[in-house]
């Protein structure tokens, strides 16, 4: 862990910085988020920085750490405005709940039209920056090929995550099929009576994070030699591409995330199963290649 975040304040310091202020507003939102018991949209007024200020961390802390594993120190000013923009989304988002207003979707006054019209715009900023990121790991090496894929890959299905936030722009709201801000799941807050597109982004998002993890728990477990490692990272990688574009149609077709329809679930299965019957064909080749034969 300490190597971790070693890698991380020396590959960007100004993300990693932004992710450690991010961490340390977390728990004050959390207390703001019990204490106050003003609820907005039917959610507590505080929850939604609270969930930002958790994905940032997560975001800009993942970041840093890519940005650590180049061989030299390129893509600084794209960090810097990835930090810029993240800061400016989370200014106006803490801001508007001090208001007591909505920072997504609000145009009923100029003011917070405007405010959300530079949301947007940040938007459009950490896609395309996050886009420079992972075009720069297109071109670069890894001495760790399964980790090399998990960073890469990541990158791509965070993108595809990113764009969630686009969709829900155009739709201008998160909520499929019912007004934004009904009955949701506990924390989340994800629809429970409609479609909601959150959780695809969500999902997406967090690649960025789950497969390089992945990478690094198969490197310590089950003796998986390189070429193994890679073909399951891949597998995952797919998987979590696939989970994202289901979760996606999903909300699109305006279904509550735990009360999909039959042709959901068969997808879902579907999905599973493929990926199961790749992950076991993919350990029982390696099995045969390292377990010797016998006359």
């Amino acid at each position: 862990m300490t190597s971790v975040l070693a890698d991380a304040r020396r590959g960007h310091r100004g993300l990693f910085a932004f992710a450690v202020a991010m961490a340390v507003l977390t728990p004050v939102l959390a207390v703001l988020a019990v204490v106050d018991d003003r609820v907005l949209l039917g959610a507590p007024l505080w929850l939604k920085p609270l969930k930002f200020a958790i994905s940032f961390v997560a975001y800009a802390g993942a970041l840093a750490w890519l940005l650590g594993r180049l061989r030299e120190r390129a893509l600084q000013r794209t960090g810097w405005v990835i930090v810029a923009a993240s800061a400016v989304e989370m200014a106006i988002i803490v801001g508007q709940a001090a208001r007591g207003v909505r920072s997504h979707f609000n145009a009923d006054t100029a003011f917070d039209a405007a405010l959300f019209s530079v949301m947007g715009a940040t938007i459009v900023v950490l896609w395309f920056a996050t886009l420079a990121v992972a075009l720069r790991f297109l071109r670069q090496p890894d001495p760790d090929r399964a980790v090399g894929a998990a960073v890469r890959l990541g990158l791509v299905v965070t993108l595809v995550g990113l764009l969630e936030g686009f969709a829900m722009v155009a739709l201008n709201g998160h909520a499929v099929g019912v007004p934004d801000g009904g009955p949701g799941l506990p924390l989340v807050g994800w629809s429970t009576t409609g479609g909601d597109l959150r959780i695809a982004h969500f999902v997406g998002m967090h690649a960025l994070q789950g497969l390089p993890l992945l990478a690094a728990v198969l490197a310590v477990v089950g003796r998986l030699d390189e070429n193994t490692r890679v073909r399951l990272v891949r597998i995952a990688a797919a998987a979590w591409t696939g989970l994202v574009v289901l979760l996606t149609w999903q909300a699109l077709r305006a279904q509550p995330l735990l009360t999909p329809d039959a042709v959901t679930l068969a997808a879902l299965a579907t999905l599973v199963a493929v990926t199961g019957a790749a992950t076991v064909g993919t350990l029982a080749a390696a099995r045969r290649t390292t377990v010797p034969t016998t006359v």
